[in-house]
């Protein structure tokens, strides 16, 4: 049954007469991690809002992160202090939202000498400093010794000294849902697969809703709102062209690839930062059966792409590292068992690299009163969002409205005590295995005993994905089609990969009695995430490339 929180696919059809009745407002535009942040925050305050996405929640740039709350220690170096400060200090607000999607862990920095150790040193200890770090989450410093016990995987030998810090690893998909749940909950309407088609505008030029339509069912809808917020992401200009045709481009995209090697090939204790030939950090972090490196951060111009290609290069500037840095066997394209990419969507610094462009946010206001936001991070999407409503409380000519001070955590994140002690819970208490309690902690929290209700006999025997998933992700999360599930719901396509495959037809199954899908629906959404699993890994091999149909990796979508 559906619950407060619920984005139930099965329901679409009420959520359209909903949002065709009311006047709200306002309207969101993008379904990331900043526009359910607005929602969550605008609703919190009691404001009649409503979400649209063209693709699925988080399809976009706020899946394809490197997964971490995180501060930015790296953007010191460009004096951005007051964005590492704000982002340093959210971690521990998200912590307390929702514990179960930031897990502490430590980053180990390696040096090969004390001078450079002490170099990061003055870093950190600034950064924990703007961050309010408690004094049990404070760095460390580490010789051959601790490096050896504690990370025996590092080179100890060339890299003899380290430090090691705190952050905190999410999912960045779960983290957008788990936003929106509790928008829902506050009164607000979500709804994916819906792309924004046009703008409505009044007599005065002023824009005063949107015209969109069902991505699955064709229906066009009219959604009127006081004012409209455009929180596209990558396509946060293609939405702006609808209100001011021609107007200049100010959006830098940056492509930010992750590949992902089977945990044994890097058996990683803890995230560890590793420096490039060109001077970058990247990380290499362990999750479940996989370790993950990245990112990349090239400029990409060829324009927004929901499946960005993923080159050669791309994935030789990531293996290269891991060599200097661990003591293992070497790695190449073929050891690589996932991956993604995804574009981040900068504002524009002429003259300076991707890297080096500022991850400040930006809001914008349009001629006829579109509001439009670009840029910003993961971490900081809160005080983004405080920013947003502050601005749209000023275009209708509002007194902005305060949010109450006793919120409650986000759907998940109430519970007591740690992630590993939820997780014997879900052994002891449910029966279930220890790799699967594991895994539903980190994606449920204090939901998953709802979610193993469901169903808890195991989609493919032996696999990691229960049954109860694919409800729970129907009913409570808004899943309309087979990739929201393996993709951004379950996690298997990422972290899960050698079952993604034989996933596909169960889910399937289970999506079809659920939705009512006829067997040529089924069999199209069996082969349109086939393709998008192939194309992500294209860059392996004409092997694998001879699967892939032209063009399946440069699906590209306007909001």
């Amino acid at each position: 049954m559906a619950g407060p929180c619920a984005l139930d696919s099965s329901a679409r059809e009420a959520s359209f007469g909903a949002l065709e009745q009311e006047r709200f407002d306002l309207v969101v535009i993008g379904g990331g991690i900043t526009g359910a942040g607005v929602l969550q925050e605008a609703a919190l305050r009691g404001l009649r809002v409503a979400l649209l996405e063209a693709e699925d929640f988080a399809a976009g740039t706020s899946s394809r992160s490197s997964k971490l709350i995180h501060g930015g220690l790296r953007y010191l170096a460009y004096a951005e202090v007051r964005l590492v400060r704000e982002t340093a200090l959210e971690r521990k607000v998200v912590f307390r939202l929702a514990p179960h999607l930031a897990e502490r862990r430590w980053m180990v920095i390696p040096s090969c000498s004390r001078a450079g150790q002490i170099k990061f040193l003055s870093g950190v200890t600034l950064y924990e400093a703007l961050g309010a770090v408690a004094a049990e989450d404070r760095h460390q410093n580490w010789g051959r010794e601790e490096i050896s016990s504690q990370e025996p995987l590092l080179d100890h030998t060339t890299w003899r000294y380290a430090c090691a810090y705190r952050e905190y690893l999410t999912d960045d998909a779960r983290l957008v849902l788990a936003n929106l749940r509790a928008a829902v909950g506050n009164g607000a309407i979500a709804l994916n697969h819906a792309p924004v088609r046009g703008l409505i505008t009044d007599g005065a030029d002023r824009v005063i809703g949107v015209e969109a339509q069902c991505a699955l069912t064709g229906r066009k809808m009219r959604i009127h709102g006081r004012s409209v917020l455009n929180a596209a992401g990558p396509w946060v200009e293609a939405v702006q062209q609808l209100e001011n045709p021609g107007a200049p481009s100010r959006l830098h995209l940056s492509k930010g690839v992750h590949v992902c090697l089977p945990a044994e090939r890097l058996p990683l204790r803890n995230q560890v930062s590793m420096r490039t030939k060109d001077g970058r950090y990247l990380a290499a972090i362990r999750r479940g059966e996989v370790s993950y490196i990245g990112p990349t951060d090239t400029t990409y111009e060829r324009g927004a792409a929901l499946w960005p290609e993923i080159s050669a290069s791309d994935v030789d500037y990531l293996l290269e590292p891991v060599a200097r840095y661990f003591r293992v066997a070497p790695l190449q394209a073929g050891d690589i068992v996932s991956a993604w990419a995804g574009l981040r969507p900068l504002i524009a610094q002429p003259g300076k690299k991707s890297n080096e462009i500022s991850r400040r946010s930006e809001v914008a206001v349009g001629r006829s009163g579109l509001i439009s936001v670009a840029g910003g991070k993961l971490t900081g999407y809160r005080p983004m969002a405080f920013r947003i409503l502050k601005c749209v409380a000023d275009v209708l000519g509002d007194k902005p409205r305060s949010r109450p001070a006793d919120e409650g955590p986000l759907p998940g994140g109430d519970f007591a005590g740690s992630l590993e002690g939820l997780e014997r819970q879900l052994v002891t208490s449910y029966a279930v295995r220890g790799r699967t309690a594991e895994r539903l902690s980190r994606l449920y929290g204090s939901e998953a005993p709802e979610v193993i209700a469901l169903g808890r006999s195991e989609l493919v025997p032996g696999g990691p994905v229960l049954t109860g998933e694919v409800d729970w992700a129907v009913r409570q999360e808004g899943a309309a089609r087979l990739e929201d599930v393996l993709y951004r719901r379950t996690r298997a396509a990422v972290f899960d990969p050698h079952w993604r495959h034989a996933l596909l037809a169960p889910m399937a199954d289970r999506m079809t009695a659920l939705l009512g899908w006829s067997p040529q629906r089924r069999q199209s959404e069996i082969d349109g995430t086939r393709q998008c699993l192939e194309a992500e890994m294209r860059f392996c091999g004409a092997g694998l490339a001879a699967f892939v149909k032209p063009g399946a990796g440069e699906r590209r979508r306007r909001r």
